[in-house]
């Protein structure tokens, strides 16, 4: 029997001292309005202590019950409302007499409600998409992304690279967050897990920021790591047990894709660069996926007056007549490949085997 790999550490410093744990939660209460409810404060800062003291991630929890690897294994209370959602949004994708679905997805940071003042060309266009799946008597759910910078306790907290370790190690849905003792909540991403799964098709349409994608939308790309070979057991980790973790996906491991069969757009606009790299990179994680492209119509990268002022940007956008058709059309592409694969079209690949599967 081989041996099994080395778990390597030593990376990661130790745990706060109380005065800096202390001064990390007082910011919190900066404004001046806290200042008469410090009895309240340091009452609030010891329980919060001996919570990150302990590692208390996950303070509520039961038994995984049947179903599960370990049926006695303590799962968080969280999680398992979240694996709960997930369960009923995929019966809801599957039910043939239900109503196609599209999560249509807003990847700018930028709205009116907060510093920026205005909302973004991208909600706009957004809205052109949601005219058209409307008239299609389509289901479209909005994630606006751009919430996350405007909104009070809205976040997406960043992966912590899991599936690095071992992919068994990487939960679906993410259990790594919240984690209480470290005061890693309001995290949105077991709220949008379930619009994924619920949904025929995807659109995103997102700017590029400096080449890349928005951070919001990023962050989001991240967390959904596990929806591409996440193990749907934590009991079979016993949590993020190590070393039971790269031994299962050693006795193999099928990496199940939890997202596959779905339909996808993408529209990427820019102002001067990077359009063109973000779309095929988008386009290649979806890919990757197994999410399935509704045809060229669909997946577009474009320029809106291209070196031109951002000042009157959005009048640049009112003036680009066939732009808007543009977005039309990938929205009709995506309805009509939606509607074949939910007759039976199978994609033309979908009997071939993967000679270099993972």
């Amino acid at each position: 029997m081989p041996k099994p790999p080395d778990v390597r550490t030593g990376q990661g410093p130790g745990q706060l001292t109380h005065a800096e744990f202390a001064a990390r939660f007082r910011r919190r209460f900066f404004d001046p309005a806290f200042g008469s409810h410090e009895a309240a404060i340091e009452e609030l800062l010891a329980v919060a202590w001996e919570a990150y003291r302990h590692s208390r991630k996950s303070p509520q929890t039961r038994p995984a019950g049947p179903g599960f690897a370990d049926p006695g294994y303590e799962l968080s209370i969280e999680w398992l409302g979240a694996k709960a959602a997930v369960d009923q949004a995929r019966q809801r994708q599957g039910d043939p007499q239900g109503p196609s679905r599209v999560l249509l997805v807003c990847g700018a940071a930028r709205n009116d409600k907060t510093c920026p003042g205005e909302m973004s060309k991208t909600f706009r266009m957004l809205q052109i998409a949601r005219c058209v799946f409307a008239d299609q008597s389509f289901e479209a759910d909005v994630l606006d992304l751009s919430l996350l910078v405007s909104e009070y306790g809205k976040s997406i907290y960043p992966c912590k690279g899991c599936v690095s370790t071992a992919m068994p190690l990487c939960h679906w849905p993410c259990s790594c967050y919240p984690n209480h003792s470290l005061g890693q909540v309001s995290d949105c991403m077991n709220d949008i897990y379930p619009r994924w799964v619920a949904a025929h098709g995807i659109m995103i349409i997102t700017p590029v920021y400096w080449y890349q994608a928005p951070t919001v939308l990023k962050a989001m790309i991240d967390r959904l790591v596990c929806a591409d070979g996440g193990n749907p057991d934590p009991s079979s980790t016993h949590g993020k047990t190590v070393a039971e973790a790269k031994a299962l996906e050693l006795r193999g491991w099928a990496y199940p894709r939890h997202l596959a069969g779905r339909s996808y757009s993408i529209i990427v606009h820019g102002d001067a660069a990077g359009a063109e790299t973000l779309r095929r990179s988008l386009c290649d994680w979806l890919d990757d996926m197994d999410l399935i492209r509704a045809g060229t119509a669909s997946c577009i990268d474009r320029y809106i007056d291209y070196y031109g002022k951002y000042a009157t940007s959005h009048d640049a956008f009112d003036a680009d007549a066939a732009l808007h058709g543009e977005i039309r059309n990938a929205a009709l592409a995506l309805c009509q490949h939606i509607r074949q694969r939910r007759a039976g079209t199978a994609p033309p690949d979908a009997d071939l085997s993967e000679p270099r599967p993972k």
